[in-house]
């Protein structure tokens, strides 16, 4: 994105608002909405891997120019305005600004300034109050908005089933997340950002206060903190000699509900909030309406309520005593000095409504005047002028100073908790507008106090969240079951598993149980170790894909992993303890994977199994050459099978020259240095072994001409993906040493995979090639067990090897 500047509101000349032209970088870590499918990036992840390579390419370009004012015999290297202009904010000698929409994309710009230097001040979302620990443990700076949900709508049974928990934990606990960011020690500064009406920032602030933020904090948070962050606190934030002259003036409290604003000073210049009593036209007025014969009609017309919400009467009358023909004026609106006025017009002659439009006169001195026309119903327009013969009164001028201090802006007035089906609507509820502050006994309602979230904060917020993580006994004993292994031992009966703090220590029949330990009777319960899922794609909310070029091997699965994806929670319920989170197959290289453990209810860096090697996605077939995509797709290299293996080997061998380049510069330091390029970055550790090959497979064809391309470059392929026709070429496999993660008996929905068949897992591993079932799915993942077991059904593979698949 762009840079921000400081500008004055004051009323001044264009040149003189802006107070600094360059305050911050802003980036945004996700792509915008409607882009085209062949726009790069496309996808979140994309995002954060344009922004990473920006980043490391003004590292390069600053190294560069550097080597080349040392000694000019060097290249000269190119001249890039965009990269300089950078460099400042690299160093961290100005700030990032980076956009967080939720408390896992505070969690990704963390992240991501760690691992560029950056210094970075974090525009928040109002979700922070979801991952406070991990806010406060940041030490980042906060711009947080003050845009509060409006109250769910659940006055009907219909509406209520649309409404989660999630939604109304959400609208509970977020006007209180400014109050809990200051106990947790976090600076943050407010922002009207996000707010439909700006005019909504300060009830929405006086809100946040009575639920728990303190008065100092609020205003250090709209004075002080800004000034600091956008650095000019030498100039603005407090009341100080030779501070700008920036000045809120109010009859009370500022943060109290019925403290009105006076008066605001922008550099010195003062601007007024106050009625001004020279524009009031409440009172009473003498009214003529003259007709086209000469003649008068008299009328006497009562103005009463606030300037904010004037209401009154007519009548025709000679001497202002007879009230038998008073009306009520159906609409009173005054813009400036033009008044307009509607009523129903049948006791002066005329059936129908009745438009009166006049100019109001006020003079310094002498009585306040009107003169206008009146349009009946009837199409006949008359003049009118009056003059008024008292002003308001004392109860007007009551109702106008508790309208100013009651006041709050349409769509914000969410203080009553509307939970009940069917509960009768309160005056002043969302639904009801306009009868808010109503007398009730003659008193005037007062608006109902802010009351604490009723519930406290689970992890993931809404159902199925956790309050803490749960305890691990010191020592746990399960005796009495028939445990699995998964290994040399195979399956044991009526044995018992030890475990102490996490790991497990002991298996077998003749296990003794320390004192102490928590003891569970698995009699007549199986035992097996946890399924690990090869092929998922569940929790990631960064795109699956980065589809929009043939190699996108600079792109992480790991920026975006997702804590708060309910299929975690599900698939445990299935057995799965760990699933290896892929890149999707709309390229013939694409992004890096995500091996994670489902740990319910923790934050996604601790999902990362940090232990597991890291991989990448190659594929091979249809969707990669697009001739699935669409008539449109038809110019991306490669379009055909052939194309495919050359990329691949081409992408390989540059890989190599790339890292060659690197070393010889780390060895010698000569020359210009080699700029990081992350694409090739990954594909290095792939030539070294370092990082492993998972790739969407199908045709034997293709299979072979991989495993040759592999062969060539000394590179093992880890898991050969899908892998439908492998009992074709397992023998090559198990020569090559790669490993197949095959569906267990998906045939025949489409094209290439028109040779499966179910019988290919136990072929594979009885070719002597590691064979795995894994789900490509988020509900069948729920069912790995039940997949391990067709190996069984398909080709007799023993029951204890066939729980080995999953």
């Amino acid at each position: 994105k762009g840079k921000s500047a400081l500008v004055s509101t004051g009323r001044v000349e264009r040149s003189q608002a802006i107070l600094q032209s360059d305050t911050a970088q802003h980036v945004r870590l996700t792509v915008a909405r409607g882009r085209e499918r062949d726009d790069y990036p496309n996808s979140p992840m994309g995002a954060v891997a344009l922004a990473r390579q920006t980043f490391y390419d003004v590292d390069w370009y600053g190294k560069a120019w550097a080597a080349y004012k040392a000694d000019n015999k060097l290249s000269r290297p190119e001249r890039n305005e965009a990269l300089a202009a950078l460099a400042p904010y690299l160093g961290g000698e100005k700030p990032v600004i980076i956009d967080a929409a939720n408390e896992q994309f505070f969690e990704r710009a963390d992240r991501f300034a760690r691992e560029l230097g950056l210094s970075i001040i974090i525009r928040g979302s109002g979700r922070e109050y979801r991952r406070l620990d991990l806010v406060r443990a940041s030490g980042r700076t906060i711009i947080l908005p003050v845009n509060f949900p409006r109250p769910p709508k659940v006055g009907t049974v219909e509406e209520s089933l649309d409404v989660s928990l999630e939604e109304l934990m959400h609208w509970d606990h977020a006007p209180e997340n400014p109050a809990r960011l200051e106990k947790a020690g976090v600076t943050f500064a407010l922002t009207t950002y996000g707010l439909k009406d700006a005019a909504a920032f300060l009830p929405n602030v006086r809100r946040a206060v009575e639920r728990g933020l303190s008065a100092d904090g609020a205003l250090k948070a709209m004075t002080v903190t800004p000034a600091a962050l956008v650095g000019a606190k030498n100039r603005l934030g407090s009341i100080a000699p030779g501070k700008a002259a920036n000045l809120v003036v109010t009859d009370g409290d500022l943060f109290a509900k019925k403290t009105k604003i006076l008066e605001t000073w922008v550099d010195g210049r003062r601007h007024e909030h106050a009625p001004d009593p020279k524009t009031d036209v409440r009172g009473t007025w003498a009214v003529e309406l003259g007709g086209a014969d000469g003649r008068f009609a008299k009328a006497i017309v009562q103005l009463k309520g606030s300037t904010k919400s004037l209401h009154g009467t007519i009548r025709r009358d000679a001497d202002g005593t007879d009230k038998k023909d008073e009306v009520k004026l159906a609409k009173v609106s005054l813009r400036e000095s033009q008044l307009h006025l509607t009523f129903e017009g049948k006791s002066f002659g005329h059936e129908g409504v009745a438009r009166l439009s006049v100019v109001v006169a006020f003079p310094p001195e002498g009585k306040k005047t009107w003169l206008g026309s009146v349009l009946w119903a009837d199409g006949v327009q008359e003049t009118v002028k009056a003059e008024q013969t008292a002003g308001p009164t004392a109860k007007d001028k009551e109702d106008e100073d508790e309208e100013d201090k009651t006041d709050e802006p349409d769509g914000d007035k969410s203080v009553v908790k509307e939970l009940t089906i069917g509960e009768k609507k309160e005056e002043g509820t969302e639904g009801n507008k306009g009868n808010e502050g109503k007398k009730e006994g003659g008193k005037k309602k007062e608006p109902k106090p802010e009351t604490p979230a009723l519930y406290p904060v689970n992890y993931p917020l809404g159902d199925f969240g956790r309050m803490a993580i749960p305890e691990q006994p010191k020592v746990l004993a399960i005796k009495n079951a028939t445990i699995w292994t998964s290994g040399p031992a195979g399956k044991i009966a009526d044995a018992t598993l030890l475990v102490q703090e996490g790991k497990i220590t002991a298996v077998g029949k003749d296990v003794a149980i320390p004192e102490g330990a928590i003891v569970i009777d698995a009699a007549g319960k199986h035992l097996s170790p946890g399924i690990i899922d090869c092929h998922s794609h569940m929790a990631t909310d960064g795109g699956v894909n980065e589809g929009t070029q043939a190699i996108t091997a600079e792109v992480r699965i790991g920026d975006f992993v997702d804590a708060n994806d309910i299929t975690i929670y599900r698939q445990l319920a299935g057995g799965v303890t760990a699933a290896n989170i892929l890149h999707g197959s709309a390229n013939p290289i694409g992004g890096q994977n995500q091996v994670i453990k489902l740990r319910w209810g923790l934050p996604g860096e601790e999902l990362k199994f940090k232990e597991a090697p890291p991989g990448i996605k190659f594929a091979l077939g249809e969707n990669v050459k697009q001739s699935n995509w669409g008539e449109k797709f038809t110019t991306r290299y490669p379009q055909s099978r052939m194309g495919v293996e050359q990329i691949m080997r081409d992408a390989l061998s540059a890989a190599k020259d790339y890292q060659k380049r690197h070393e010889k510069w780390a060895a010698e330091h000569t020359g210009l240095p080699p700029r990081k390029d992350l694409e090739l970055d990954a594909l290095a550790e792939v030539v070294a072994g370092k990082r492993w090959i998972h790739c969407h497979s199908y045709r034997q064809d293709e299979i072979l001409a991989l495993i040759r391309v592999c062969d060539d470059h000394k590179i093992r392929i880890g898991t050969l993906q899908h892998i439908l026709e492998g009992y074709k070429v397992a023998d090559a496999m198990a020569k090559h040493g790669a490993m197949g993660s095959s569906f267990s008996d998906w045939w025949a929905y489409k094209f290439e995979v028109w040779d499966s068949i179910p019988y290919n897992g136990s072929l594979m591993h009885k070719a002597g090639v590691v064979v795995s079932f894994n789900s490509d799915d988020h509900e069948l993942a729920r069912h790995l067990n039940h997949e391990a077991a067709k190996a069984v059904k398909y080709g007799g593979v023993p029951e204890e090897e066939a729980l080995k698949f999953v």
